[in-house]
């Protein structure tokens, strides 16, 4: 697989993917090298002639921004932020998305508005291809100002310190680098704050989760299409005449998606059906749709967010100008990262109900899906779960944009707690992920209690492949397993 080159172009969610999934080598394409060069020359000049204040520069920070510090103290300004701001707690961030966050800091340095050094990069470059991921924590970002915390311990290990995940161990920062023979970097002027400064934590989590969601949705679409076959729907909703008087396009894609899916169906097409079926199998074009919709505006976000410079303050050589303001307020992803919650939340919402649908005994099924219900159980309490779960992630859409609380003696006023509703926000896809593998366990269960009668063949290709995994349900047993089974079919087979 060729190196991708940060720097040639922007970055997108399928972009960030394909890198990821193809465990490709980044590095600087020379347009970001001579960005990153330029600034920093412009930044050394600048302080070879000019004594006043500049934040974050040769000032303290936050609160302290009225505290002139000098020249010669001007490294140890930047060591020290590093220090000071990793005061994260919590659980340790998943590496895979540590090691976006490390991309991202790459790519929002690379624009040449930061100051950085063009070694501190390359160094950070060097973590990503070599698998170098820091330890960094869930706690301790409020969502602007950045996410001071978790970037400080992402930063940490370039100073030295810290410690890193490398080769399946957790090690300490200063026994590798004794290791490998690397030097620990000393920072000059601004670049501690270039480094912590930013939204990398609130947008590495988001990308991660996005990446997860795409693949989570076209799989809510075909585990609905099994449901729809298995409890004997009607195929009348998903005409594509009914969608085109309401012309929302996630609506529209997901009716096509349904009925592609059940193409050909001998369940589908035969007579005698009852004239409407509940809402949780009527509507799914209405209700996956419009999360779909949300998804796609939600997406546009993210997109815009990791092709920015999200540091303070930004040096703009060519105007000669340096500029403190607010790039790193979260407040962009903080709402879309509850939005989401609410998308993917109701994606279970709906797939619940078509669990209780089919379960419940009517429509030619066996109570809870098993012969001889009574001395067997079968998925009733399958759907117990996929109930618990879902109530669990209504609590998690509260959102936490709508909270804020003062930091930094007053300084920093208004933040927009991003950070919180990205970490809650992988709770509800992981949430999401377990209901819909109950949906394909019960729908697969059903659809194989009508036998004879035949499916379509994309449906009955899906379902043998999954009964190569999770066999049919003749008594008792332990559903769990069959649970962690169906997440494990879902991770890893291609529709």
């Amino acid at each position: 697989m060729p190196v991708f080159y940060i720097g040639e172009s922007p970055l997108t969610i399928s972009i960030v993917s394909e890198i990821v999934e193809n465990n490709q080598s980044i590095a600087l394409s020379d347009v970001a090298v001579n960005r990153i060069e330029k600034c920093r020359t412009y930044l050394d000049d600048k302080l070879k002639q000019h004594t006043e204040p500049i934040y974050g520069i040769n000032t303290g920070f936050g609160y302290l921004q009225n505290v002139k510090v000098e020249q010669e103290n001007l490294t140890k300004l930047q060591h020290n932020l590093l220090l000071s701001h990793a005061c994260g707690t919590g659980d340790e961030v998943p590496k895979e998305i540590v090691k976006l966050m490390l991309l991202l800091k790459i790519q929002s340095l690379s624009y040449g508005f930061s100051a950085i050094a063009l070694k501190t990069v390359q160094r950070l470059v060097d973590f990503y291809n070599e698998d170098i991921l820091p330890i960094v924590y869930t706690q301790g970002s409020l969502g602007a100002s950045g996410d001071l915390a978790p970037l400080a311990h992402l930063a940490l290990p370039l100073i030295g310190e810290g410690e890193v995940n490398y080769k399946g161990n957790k090690t300490e920062t200063a026994t590798l680098y004794t290791e490998l023979k690397w030097d620990a970097l000393s920072l000059q002027p601004k670049e501690g704050l270039a480094l912590i400064n930013g939204t990398q934590f609130m947008s590495a989590y988001g990308i991660y989760i996005l990446i997860k969601t795409r693949k989570l949705i076209a799989w809510a679409d075909a585990v609905a299409s099994i449901s729809i076959d298995a409890f004997d729907c009607r195929i009348d909703p998903f005409d594509n005449l009914s969608h085109q008087i309401r012309p929302h396009k996630g609506q529209i894609d997901t009716a096509k998606v349904i009925s592609n899916w059940l193409k050909g169906s001998e369940i589908i097409n035969r007579e005698g059906k009852q004239t409407q079926d509940p809402y949780s199998f009527r509507c799914v074009p209405q209700v996956h749709g419009a999360s779909k919709d949300s998804i796609a505006y939600i997406s546009s976000v993210f997109e815009t967010e990791i092709n920015s410079v999200t540091d303070n303050p930004n040096v703009f050589p060519d105007e000669d100008r340096i500029i403190s303001a607010g790039n790193f307020h979260g407040q962009p992803l903080a709402l879309s990262l509850d939005f989401l919650c609410i998308a993917l939340a109701e994606i279970g919402s709906i797939s619940e109900r078509r669990v209780f649908q089919l379960i419940s005994g009517q429509r030619g099924l066996p109570p809870f899906l098993v012969k001889n219900a009574g001395l067997n159980s079968g998925l009733m309490i399958a759907q117990y779960t996929a109930a618990s779960i879902v109530s669990e992630n209504k609590q998690l859409c509260t959102p936490s944009s709508i909270d804020s609380i003062v930091s930094s003696n007053g300084q920093e006023d208004h933040v927009s707690m991003g950070a919180n509703g990205a970490t809650k926000c992988l709770r509800v896809v992981k949430n999401l992920e377990n209901i819909l593998a109950i949906e394909l366990l019960t729908a697969s269960q059903a659809l194989d209690l009508r036998r004879p009668l035949q499916s379509s063949d994309a449906i009955e290709n899906l379902v043998s492949a999954y009964r190569q995994v999770v066999t049919f349900n003749d008594a008792d047993r332990i559903l769990s397993i069959d649970i962690k089974k169906s997440v494990g079919f879902m991770e890893n087979h291609r529709i």
